[in-house]
């Protein structure tokens, strides 16, 4: 396609008659484009032709004009891999929600979607899907816009995604608990042209907070909104759009190379970044990660993590079960008794857990031993390394398979194998999904380090990304096109991973770098010990050291003295140990469930100048 017929294309996405449309016509004087059909050109550019054109402050473009912008691109250098990708099979001439809600293979009648409010069979889902992306269609919502999705588990997250997939439009997938400081940049780069809300939620006013956001970002025209909230210009009920209909969605100009949603990235090393994600490489992501779960269309997936992050939602998540065929249950990641509950009515056969979730699991399933929880299988745990004694734990208390989840938004997922012996699946965190994906282990100087030793990953293959949305945090890739993950690993004899911690989550000790990861899992064996985290700590001469807070168990928290020597017979260098020793009742956790090390650095920071 030449530049000329995909500027035509976005101006007929724009409602531009095709008559319009001459080559000197220029976009605000003879079209009269308004700021948000320019924000949206640029969007358009910028993410599907890697084109960035200011409209706003720049020259009047002709469509002339912009088309020869896009013929000057330089040749994509990604192409060949793209090709290999296709031509092996990874990647598929296949939508997303096709993918998902397909019957063609599994039965419309089979339950296929549950929250604590209703449920959908199969069929009942497809349709709810395409009738709420005909109503957002004639509520202005169009294909090639982006829509920031911020909703709680429930049915109606699922319904309105899927509903802005088939539409075309691009769900960005946002967790409720962000607030102005993440979200600001996203809104800024994406452009969103509207964002969907509950009324309220966890006690937070989420429509007060969406109208802040949409007093600062003029692209933002509608606000889609769950539950009780008063007839307002810009807002859309979001039950009435999910209502049950079978009326086709308005036709999407889609292909499955076309971005289907946006994912953020974690935010452990600044703020979220957009990551988009396409048809066909997330849907080779869904497939394997389903494969290697042993998930099939007898199977009940448990969401209880925020399904707004790619670990619930797709790793394989509620996605992969519903690609399979199976039924996804929807509940909330702060009651793990009723979790419980639900495993047990449900016959629920996987769910997925942070470390810390998984704890909190543990004390449940003490407290509640009652409930029959034979139906459950697999019990992945992700989202920060799982040590080996608590995984341990968790396959005796649960009578189930536990498998590690090691990934990344950005697409590269590792998993320990079902058939993995206890001492592998234990105390490692997997090895690729992907048959297509490459991992070096590299030093500082990018060389791959000897086999067994510490070095940071690098990844690349048909599910990884090869840039951030508008090229953020372009250092991130290599020129050969890897992704630069950040986390220190080590491969174990078995080939799966050992992950040791973060290149940013490591403690400089006067020049001795100590990995947090490392240091916790070793603390965990302690029987007197539930939680730890290790942080760095300003240290007057050495720079940083180690400060270690921990959740004691029912006698108390042993002392720094005590921890030190149980690390020392443990076989940890001495440089590496701890400092100071602090008790807490429990340890912070952001919003998708990991230790928030940001708010125990503040604390110690806070502690130590109090003290002088």
């Amino acid at each position: 396609m030449t530049g000329i017929d995909e500027v035509r294309r976005i101006l007929r996405d724009l409602g531009i008659d095709e008559e319009l449309m001459r080559d000197d016509a220029r976009l605000r004087a003879h079209l009269a484009l308004d700021s948000v059909d320019l924000t949206q050109i640029q969007v358009e550019l910028a993410d599907r032709y890697d084109t960035r054109v200011d409209l706003w402050t720049g020259p009047d473009y002709s469509v002339r004009q912009l088309a020869g912008i896009l013929d000057e691109r330089e040749p994509d250098a990604d192409a060949d891999a793209r090709g290999e990708y296709r031509d092996r099979g990874w990647w598929r001439q296949e939508f997303l929600d096709d993918l998902v809600l397909g019957t063609r293979v599994h039965a419309g009648h089979h339950a296929a979607l549950s929250d604590a409010a209703r449920t959908f069979t199969r069929a009942e889902l497809d349709a709810a899907v395409s009738g709420c992306a005909a109503r957002l269609a004639r509520h202005g919502i169009r294909s090639g816009e982006n829509v920031l999705v911020q909703l709680p588990n429930q049915v109606r997250f699922v319904v309105l995604v899927l509903a802005l997939i088939r539409l075309g439009a691009r769900p960005a997938l946002a967790l409720p608990a962000l607030r102005e400081h993440e979200l600001d940049p996203v809104l800024s780069a994406l452009a969103p042209s509207a964002l969907a809300v509950p009324a309220r939620h966890q006690r937070f006013d989420h429509l007060r907070f969406a109208e802040r956001l949409r007093g600062r970002h003029p692209s933002v025209r509608a606000l889609l909104v769950s539950g009780p909230v008063g007839p307002a210009e810009g807002h859309m009920d979001i039950d009435r759009l999910i209502e049950a209909g079978h009326e086709p969605p308005a036709r999407a100009d889609r292909h499955p190379s076309d971005t289907a949603l946006f994912l953020l990235s974690s935010g452990t090393t600044g703020a979220p970044k957009p990551i988009a994600r396409t048809h066909e490489a997330l849907g080779h992501v869904i497939r394997t990660a389903t494969a290697v779960s042993g998930m099939t269309p007898e199977s009940v997936f448990l969401a209880v993590l925020p399904v707004a992050h790619g670990f619930a939602f797709s790793a394989p998540g509620l996605l992969g079960t519903l690609a399979r065929g199976g039924k996804v249950v929807l509940a909330q990641p702060d009651e793990p008794a009723a979790a419980l509950e639900l495993i047990e009515r449900e016959r629920v056969t996987h769910c997925a857990l942070t470390p810390a979730l998984a704890l909190r699991w543990l004390t449940a399933r003490a407290t509640y031993s009652g409930h029959d929880l034979s139906s459950l299988q697999v019990l992945q745990v992700g989202g920060a390394r799982l040590d080996a004694s608590t995984a341990a734990r968790l396959a005796d208390a649960f009578d189930c398979r536990i498998q590690q989840v090691y990934g990344m938004s950005e697409g590269q997922l590792n998993f320990t194998r079902l058939d993995d012996p206890p001492e592998v699946a234990f105390a490692t965190q997997g090895r690729p999904s992907s048959p297509g994906d490459e991992t070096l282990v590299v030093d500082e100087e990018g060389r791959c380090v000897a086999e067994g030793d510490l070095g940071e990953l690098l990844v690349r293959g048909p599910g990884v990304i090869t840039r951030y949305h508008g090229d953020a945090s372009a250092a991130s890739f290599t020129a050969d096109g890897f992704y630069r993950t950040g986390d220190l690993v080590r491969r174990h004899p078995s080939g799966n991973f050992v992950v040791a911690g973060r290149l940013k989550d490591v403690i400089n000790r006067g020049g001795e770098k100590i990995p947090a990861d490392e240091m916790e899992a070793l603390v965990l064996t302690h029987p007197g010990v539930r939680a730890a985290a290790a942080v760095a700590m300003p240290h007057h001469v050495l720079g940083e050291a180690v400060c270690l807070y921990v959740v004691g168990a029912d006698d108390g928290a042993p002392g720094l003295r005590d921890i030190r020597r149980h690390l020392e017979d443990s076989g940890l260098a001495r440089f590496k140990l701890p400092e100071r020793l602090v008790e807490v009742p429990a340890l912070p956790l952001t919003a998708v469930g990991k230790t928030d090390k940001v708010r125990l650095r503040e604390d110690i920071t806070a502690r130590l100048e109090a003290e002088g």
